[in-house]
């Protein structure tokens, strides 16, 4: 019987692809309205990130995240992702 493939996704972070179910993602709806996704089924365009504030930093200082999902992003989204961290 076949092994199932698991999903790889790139952290915005560090670069490192890791299976998705590690990463935690924000998600740009099609409204344009952006959140965190913890079950990963949000329907929009989805960015990743490691559960690992210095992976946060990277991403939030080099603004990886806006690049992503196209858009600028408020600190509330950052705050509420460093949050899901602690």
């Amino acid at each position: 019987m076949a092994e199932k493939k698991i999903p790889m996704r790139k952290c915005l972070g560090c670069n490192e692809m890791k299976p998705k179910r590690e990463l935690i993602r924000a998600v740009k709806s099609p409204e344009g309205e952006i959140s965190i996704d913890l079950t990963g089924k949000k329907s929009g365009r989805g960015a990743y990130i490691c559960p690992d504030k210095a992976c946060l930093r990277k991403a939030r200082k080099g603004k990886r995240l806006e690049k992503a999902l196209d858009t600028a992003i408020p600190d509330s989204v950052y705050d509420a992702m460093e949050n899901e961290l602690k």
